[in-house]
Formats: C-alpha cells, structure tokens, sequence
C-alpha cells in the first residue's frame, strides 16, 4: 500500500512525514507523544508533536475520516467553533504489509479541555451552569449553519476559557450533516440526544463523586433544552427595527442579559425589504465574573464595576454596529479599540460632561454614564422611541438630580 496525506495546507505534510504510520496507533512511542488529559472516545486518539505543534491523530474509517474531514472544513468556512482539521493519511501498513486504520489529524485547541479534565476537581454549581450554557450556544450556532450533529454531547465538546469567557467547540463531526436549513424535527432529534447524553454523562460523574451534590443530573439534561430553546427563540424571531425605535435593540440585548448570555458580536443592517428599517443579529456567548470590567478597560482605559462595565459595553457595541467603518472579522474595518477609542471621545465624554460639576457628587463617569442609559432606556421605553443622549442628559438632570 502507499501512504497518502491529504492536507488543508502544504506546510504540514512534510511534519506529518516524521511520524510513525506503519505503527498502530495504540503502540506509539513516547517520543512522539504529548500528555494532554483525554475525553472518552470510540476510536484511538493520541496527541502528538510534529514540526513545532500539537495534534490531534484519530484513528478511524477511510469513509468516516473523509466525511469528518469535510464536514470541519464546511464548518470553519461557516465560522462555527469547531476543532481544524488538519490532514487524512490513508494507505497505512504495518513493516508486515498489514492494513492499518486511516487517521484524521486535527490541529490541537489551545487551552481546551475535556469535560472529564474539568470535572477532576468538584466544579461549583455556577460554572457547571455555565459550561452548559456554552454547550447550548454552540449547539444553537450549529443549528443556525445548517449542519445537525447527531451526537450532541459533552464528550463530543471541548470548553475553553478565554479572558473570562466560556465556550464550547465541536470536536467530533462524524455522525453529523450540513443542509441549507434543518427542520424542527431536526433540531428536536439533537435535542434529545443531548438531554439524554448529558444526563448520563452527569450521572457517571455523580457515580464517581466528581459531580457537586446539589446538581440534579436528569435536570441540567432537560435544562439545556430549555436554555437552548429560550436562545434559539430570542436569536431566530423577526428583528426589524425602525430607525426611530433603536431602543428595541436595546431592550433585545437586556433579554439576552436576563437570560445570562452576552452579546460577543452584533450586526446591523439595512433591510431593503422594509424601507428604513434596519435587521439586527446577534451572536451570544457565555461570560465569567470579571470579564466586562477587563474588556472595558482593554478597550477604552475605563474602570468600573462589573454591572457598570456591562451596561457600558453593550452601549459600546450598539453604537459600533452602527458605524460604517464597523466590520467584524475584516481586515478591511476599523479596529475595535480604534472605534472605542471614537466612542469614548464623542460619545461617553460628552454624555458625562453634560452633568454639572456641582451635581455629580461623588459618581464616577462611569457611574454617570451607567445611570444616563439607564434613564435613557427609560424614557425610550415611555416614549416609543429613541430619544437620544443629549435628551435623555437634559432631562435627567431636570428631573433626578436637582430635586434629589
């Protein structure tokens, strides 16, 4: 037989070249391995170095491999959190001239874990929560590309922190498919393989007294379907605003809030099917205590508290969704830290240094802002509209301040 490798680039082949195919994969040796913690698999999965980086070999069928190959690289087109498929290496023999099983390589996820790994100490009952949360927003993101998992569950998922915020990533595609767009029968089936996988992934744990006693695990199996189902809800219903009602926005990024998702990307477009109106889509994510007051500060230099740097941030992002020069994702647009930098300057200064001196006390600017939106939230609510920044100032400085 004749080895063959099929790769996403040319720059790995000749790495891969070095690593012992004609062995099984089972009886590698240790010179070529990493030890890295391990999720539960059907096939063999080691982790190897070749040329400077990590990977992941799986052993699996020449069929299997292929499809599964494919499917990552539709997903990553997609730009839905997935594992990069590297490589296939097909025509393996041992030195005897017997077939060896094909192999899928996939580029290692840097600070990624299995949830076995996670829960080798007892987890709090709030991160296990959230760790849910972000296996429901990457199932609701699958579901969105068009691609039905099939075996959705947390063995099937790496988590992943990242300056305070969590997420999930797909990590085994076999039995999945892409469609331009999947039925609620479709997503019901994913759903109930979740609720049962996970219930019984949870009850293993439990067995094995690595699960917090106050988690029920055939309720946090049903809870993801709820949680998925209040996401895909919020994120899929029609969400054309008129110009003059920019306040919705606002009051669909509180539902998010509520609902304990952030909002890590938003777009705003102009909808030629509704005149002046303008579609919004969101992206959500899963954040841990702390990390709206790192973002802020990265971005804009400003400190405040958590619920502060929250309100601010989501006031931030509205308003850079709104800018021309916005493009996620583009090389071509205008940084994050560019517009924030606009934002700061002719947005939140001006806002603060609409309250006089003599009637700000002792509040912060951050705290003043944080109270302007929350009066202008108010008065936009009231009104119907949106009524501005430098309304909502005048006003609030007529009504709260000078008869506090």
């Amino acid at each position: 037989m004749e080895l063959q490798i099929t790769a996403t680039s040319p720059d790995h082949p000749a790495d891969l070249l070095d690593l012992p195919w004609q062995t099984p994969l089972e009886d590698w040796p240790d010179e070529h391995l990493v030890a890295l913690p391990r999720g539960i698999s059907r096939h063999v999965v080691r982790f190897v170095r070749a040329g400077g980086e990590v990977f992941a070999v799986k052993e699996v069928g020449e069929f299997s491999a292929l499809r599964e190959y494919e499917l990552l690289r539709d997903l990553d087109r997609l730009g839905v959190p997935a594992v990069d498929p590297v490589a296939i290496v097909t025509g393996r023999s041992d030195p005897a001239g017997e077939e060896l099983t094909p192999v899928l390589v996939t580029r290692l996820l840097n600070g990624s874990m299995p949830y076995r790994a996670m829960f080798e100490t007892t987890m709090r009952p709030s991160t296990i929560k959230r760790l849910l949360d972000a296996l429901a927003v990457l199932l609701v993101r699958l579901h969105l590309a068009g691609f039905a998992w099939g075996d959705c569950s947390l063995s099937n998922t790496l988590f992943r922190r990242d300056a305070g915020a969590f997420a999930a990533y797909l990590v085994d595609a076999e039995t999945g498919q892409i469609q331009p767009r999947l039925t609620d029968g479709q997503r019901d089936y994913d759903l109930e393989v979740a609720r049962l996988n996970i219930a019984g992934e949870l009850m293993d744990l439990e067995a094995g007294g690595s699960l917090h006693p106050s988690i029920d695990a055939i309720q946090s199996g049903q809870e993801i379907v709820d949680r998925y189902s209040q996401l895909w809800y919020e994120l899929t219903r029609p969400s054309v605003y008129p110009k003059e009602k920019r306040h919705y926005i606002e009051r669909r990024i509180r539902r998010l809030n509520d609902m304990g998702f952030d909002v890590a990307e938003m777009q705003i477009q102009r909808s030629e099917d509704h005149g002046d109106g303008d579609t919004v889509t969101f992206v959500p994510k899963v954040v841990d205590a702390g990390h709206h007051q790192r973002q802020l500060l990265r971005l804009t230099g400003l400190d405040a508290e958590e619920n502060q740097a929250r309100s601010l941030l989501n006031d931030l992002e509205t308003w850079m969704a709104t800018q021309e020069d916005y493009a996620p994702g583009d090389k071509l647009g205008a940084r994050p830290e560019v517009l924030a930098h606009r934002w700061v300057r002719d947005v939140f200064r001006p806002a603060v240094r609409a309250i006089p001196l003599r009637l700000r006390g002792d509040a912060e600017p951050a705290q003043l802002y944080h109270e302007l939106l929350e009066h202008r939230w108010q008065l936009s609510e009231k009104a119907g509209e949106d009524v501005g920044m430098p309304a909502t100032a005048e006003d609030y400085v007529r009504t709260v301040l000078t008869t506090a």
